[in-house]
């Protein structure tokens, strides 16, 4: 197909979308003169735009949606033919009961591919290769499971060196405790010359105004509830990042960054980051317990990775 339309459909958190961004770039690469249009949250669906893979983004919380997920409910005309004129529709949503997918067959004569919401744990599959599997019926196999943003870098001065530190993430239990950043962020500044830019969403506010007052003010910036795309270029111009079990790990990932995450007790073989450039530091007696020496050695070979 050299030109023609297809729609991606993908809800869930940031992590689960660049998960799944290996798809989209799939398609892209298999058909690269067609029309690819995303529906998701538009804040993370964008970054499929900044990947260069979707040609649009619109909004899964559009109120006109409703009637598509209710059995046999009112469909809007303006949706109904936007769906009625793609070729192929490859949704992720949960959808067990399989409401929305019997609607779109009410307004749409495309090849719809259903793909997993989430992977299954059981089958201890990365989540890159269970969302890349749907598209086999398309003859898309062996593709590039690495999620990739591409950014434009600025030029920098070795003074610019930069440590992206994100001490926060969906879950309280994912989190490292915050006397152990108080420890890590403490011997950075005493003992290094970077530069960190703390990276929070509106939720760890406290923590992170908290944690700044650890670090000398001239060699300080906050990235607090940034748009993803902003985000992500702000972090592509970094040296290196810190982080737990998170969408904004995933994304430090996906620009490239060198990188450590803090993990808790999410299976790594199905949710770490799909990066050579990434490591996991890990104990088994419980997040808690890494020690922050241990984090700062690590750190510093990935600020020095000639060292």
């Amino acid at each position: 197909m050299s030109r023609g339309r297809i729609l991606v459909i993908r809800g869930g958190a940031i992590g689960d979308f660049i998960l799944t961004l290996p798809a989209v770039t799939a398609l892209r690469k298999q058909f690269p003169q067609t029309h690819i249009a995303v529906l998701g949250y538009p804040q993370i669906a964008a970054l499929a735009e900044l990947s260069g893979s979707a040609s649009e983004v619109r909004s899964i919380e559009a109120r006109a949606l409703a009637g598509f997920f209710a059995r046999k409910g009112e469909l809007d005309q303006a949706l109904s033919e936007w769906f009625g004129g793609f070729n192929i529709i490859v949704s992720y949503l949960y959808d067990p009961d399989e409401i929305f997918r019997e609607n779109m067959a009410r307004c749409s004569k495309a090849q719809f591919i259903a793909g997993p919401y989430r992977p299954n744990e059981g089958e201890n599959l990365h989540a890159t290769d269970v969302f890349l599997k749907p598209l086999e019926r398309l003859a898309i196999f062996g593709a590039d499971p690495e999620p990739r943003l591409n950014i434009t870098l600025k030029d920098r001065t070795e003074a610019e060196v930069t440590l992206a530190v994100h001490p926060g993430s969906g879950s309280e239990k994912k989190n490292w405790p915050e006397e152990k950043w108080t420890e890590l962020l403490r011997r950075i500044a005493l003992e290094t010359s970077w530069r960190v830019l703390l990276v929070g969403g509106e939720a760890e506010q406290e923590r992170l105004q908290r944690l700044a007052s650890l670090l000398p003010i001239e060699r300080l910036n906050v990235a607090m509830n940034l748009p993803l795309t902003e985000l992500a270029a702000r972090l592509a111009n970094c040296d290196a990042f810190l982080g737990h079990d998170s969408g904004i790990t995933h994304l430090a990932a996906a620009v490239g960054l060198r990188g450590a995450a803090l993990w808790a007790e999410t299976n790594p073989n199905i949710w770490c980051p799909r990066c050579d450039t990434f490591q996991l530091l890990r104990d088994e007696r419980g997040l808690a317990r890494i020690d922050p020496e241990r984090v700062f050695v690590v750190t510093r070979e990935l600020m020095n990775p000639s060292r």
